[in-house]
């Protein structure tokens, strides 16, 4: 048996690493996701605004122009070697300076620049109008989820968090999808969506609570930094009914894959009816933060709130994973000071890796901090009411 030739024994682990890999991508298999990612795109996505429709305009004629330029120029230099090298009995001529020459290539680079610039301008100075908007709605970025506040227009007042469906977070931590599992969707379902009527001029004003976030949905064409401290806008009107998906563009953190943004485009009429049964849902939210709560009350509301918000990190049996910190047995969580447990959840601790959750009601804090110090092995009897948050919050 002859024996495998040095070099190509050295390439067969990396061999088979490719394979593995591209076995794997083809056992996770995926359809296009209209509005968002499709398999082997190899373009801009398909453009549902003007912008974007425009943006893409200019990306094929920037593209075109530089091809022509690069073509032409390569030419010239390469026929002017082949046609004049020495070989043929050519010699190099000797000048020093050519006044002709240097004014064509001053003049004719000037005219290409500004005939690319004056078009893209066009579209810069759009970009940026976000004046006489039919809506504006407030996008806040935060470790790692998205908030939105609609501060103007039919629905100003309703706000809520959108954070990464807790089904996917769960099959992200488990490796992912299972073999022959088809999740088209998947790292950008959320569990709520961002609302929009179509035809509508949507004001997006960005900014953040913690680190650089950036909202960005490449189907509406936008792209906007959203930085603490600082409040920046942009604007899309979607011209076609359905849902739309984006991620935030800049690393934020270790979770910055998980936190994506899907925009629905609905109806006008549909979008009514959206922003009555939303204003109804806060109605029915809007708790007393004086009411006393009962400890089995206030645990059944507790375990609601952790599986929306905490599960998807801190595990369903408080086990935790990796670097996220146990709350089962948790010195904070069985601290007789119920202050201290209150405080990681308003402001957060350790740089970031556990965020803030200030923006749930004092309510869904209480509950949950009281879930959590009276399951799994802690059983420590205590009870947290939202008047133990409200007296904290601002600390």
């Amino acid at each position: 048996m002859k024996m495998i030739p040095n070099k190509l024994a050295s390439l067969l682990p990396a061999l088979g690493v490719w394979a593995g890999a591209w076995l794997s991508t083809a056992a996770h298999a995926v359809n296009d996701l209209p509005g968002g990612p499709a398999v082997r795109q190899l373009n801009l996505p398909p453009a549902v605004t003007k912008i974007a429709a425009e943006q893409q305009s200019l990306h094929w004629f920037m593209l075109i122009v530089c091809t022509v330029i690069f073509l032409a120029v390569f030419s010239v230099m390469f026929y002017s070697i082949w046609k004049h090298r020495k070989s043929k009995g050519y010699k190099a001529a000797n000048f020093h300076e050519s006044v002709t020459v240097e004014v064509i290539w001053t003049i004719v680079p000037f005219v290409i620049v500004i005939l690319m610039a004056l078009p893209a301008t066009k579209v810069v100075v759009a970009m940026k109008d976000t004046t006489n908007a039919d809506l504006t709605i407030k996008a806040t970025g935060m470790q790692w989820k998205w908030g939105y506040d609609y501060i103007k227009g039919e629905g100003e007042g309703i706000g809520f968090v959108s954070t990464l469906d807790s089904s996917q977070r769960a099959m992200s931590n488990s490796g992912g999808p299972k073999a022959g599992e088809v999740v088209d969707d998947y790292l950008l379902k959320v569990d709520n969506a961002l609302v929009v009527p179509v035809n509508k001029k949507i004001r997006i004003i960005t900014t953040a609570d913690d680190v650089i976030h950036a909202f960005m949905v490449p189907a509406f064409g936008i792209k906007q930094d959203a930085i603490p401290g600082f409040v920046r806008d942009t604007w899309f009107r979607a011209e076609k009914v359905g849902s739309y998906y984006g991620q935030c563009a800049e690393l934020c953190g270790k979770e910055h894959a998980y936190m994506p943004i899907h925009v629905k485009v609905v109806s006008a009429e549909d979008y009514s009816k959206w922003v009555e049964g939303e204003k109804k849902k806060m109605a029915a939210k809007l708790d007393d933060p004086t009411k006393v709560w009962t400890l089995d009350d206030i645990l059944k509301r507790g375990e609601k709130v952790y599986a929306a918000n905490c599960a998807a990190c801190h595990q369903a049996n408080g086990k935790g994973a990796g670097p996220i910190k146990p709350l089962d047995g948790s010195a904070t969580v069985l601290d007789a000071d119920k202050n201290k447990q209150i405080h990681v959840l308003l402001n957060g601790q350790n740089n970031g890796a556990m965020p803030a959750w200030k923006q749930l009601s004092d309510t869904d804090i209480a509950s949950v901090i009281s879930y959590t110090k009276n399951n799994w092995s802690n059983k420590t009897g205590q009870l947290v009411q939202p008047a133990d948050v409200l007296a904290q919050r601002g600390k």
